[in-house]
């Protein structure tokens, strides 16, 4: 299973379909063929293993696979059908499908009567499945909420400036993340206020490789000469704050994972409908003071209605702090 962990890691880490390795096994324990999935319309990993045998040759064998054997048919045929017209003998899973309609297929290979397992290393697998099993799990986009701020929670000083409260390393571990998401979003005060052009960028300015597809929430017309109308990609715009709405809109697309990066009022909005599933705060050493707190009220009016977090990961940034934390619901 470690190897069709490390076999699954090879896949796109991003976009529609999940990070799946498979490794296909004879009687006596030997590796008869490997495969992961490559993206969207590829052989699934059980396939491409199985696409490197002879006929005849998977006969008997155990199959372990990083996620639960699909039960449908998209783009492809169901892996499950595919291990049972291949006589395999047993099959080792460690996460089971949480998709409403690729699960089952635990259900379909032990009625045809081959030997599963599942759960093998399964912390394993979820951590590598990250925010697709997040997605699938939820039917909508991972959510990771971002702000820079001082030591006193305020993302900007008194006249609205903000450019630098973080320092170089921060910025470049910002930008690594965003060219890691299948979005960046923001409100439409932010592009007024700051017009970022919402792009991932390396420390020299230069574009990376990747970039998030750019998604604009609110009200408020934009100039034809905002910097977010020169991104990679074409932006989308939604009219409002219909959160589930725009989070349903990109989920239908295909979009898994969502960067916010908007002000206070996008943040808190989506603070307060519970939708953040983690938290990264840029802490830098310094004392701004004002009004320019980076949340602003999401409906805590006692103590008892705290959003109490947990504290995943701290990390030094040069001068800065890097906190990673979640819900404790998550």
């Amino acid at each position: 299973m470690r190897r069709a962990l490390e076999l699954a890691a090879r896949g796109p880490a991003t976009g529609l379909n999940p990070r799946v390795g498979c490794v296909i096994l004879n009687a006596n324990g030997e590796t008869l063929a490997e495969g992961w999935h490559r993206g969207a319309g590829s052989r699934h990993a059980e396939v491409d293993a199985l696409s490197q045998l002879a006929p005849g040759l998977s006969r008997g064998s155990t199959v372990v696979v990083t996620l639960e054997p699909c039960n449908h048919f998209g783009r492809t045929s169901p892996c499950a059908l595919a291990l049972i017209d291949a006589g395999v003998e047993r099959v080792v899973y460690s996460v089971t499908d949480p998709g409403e309609h690729a699960c089952g297929g635990a259900k379909r290979l032990r009625t045809a009567g081959i030997a599963v397992e599942g759960g093998l290393l399964a912390d394993d697998g979820e951590a590598l499945l990250g925010d697709w099993l997040v997605a699938a799990r939820l039917g909508r986009p991972f959510i990771t909420l971002k702000w820079a701020s001082s030591l006193d929670g305020r993302a900007a000083a008194f006249d609205g400036s903000s450019r630098w409260i973080t320092g170089a390393a921060a910025r470049v571990d910002v930008h690594r993340r965003r060219a890691a998401n299948d979005t960046i979003l923001v409100g439409t005060g932010t592009v007024l206020a700051d017009d970022p052009a919402l792009t991932a960028r390396d420390s020299a300015g230069d574009l990376l490789a990747r970039q998030p597809i750019p998604v604009v929430v609110g009200r408020r017309a934009l100039p034809a000469s905002a910097a977010v109308h020169a991104h990679p990609h074409s932006p989308l715009f939604f009219d409002g704050f219909d959160l589930p709405g725009v989070l349903a809109d990109l989920h239908s697309r295909g979009l898994r994972s969502v960067f916010i990066e908007g002000g206070p009022t996008v943040a808190s909005a989506f603070v307060a409908a519970g939708l953040v599933d983690e938290y990264l705060i840029y802490l830098a050493p310094t004392l701004l003071g004002g009004p320019r707190l980076a949340l602003g009220d999401f409906g805590v009016t006692t103590i008892g209605d705290q959003r109490r977090l947990s504290i995943h990961s701290l990390d030094r940034l040069g001068d800065d702090i890097l906190i990673v934390a979640r819900p404790l619901t998550t």
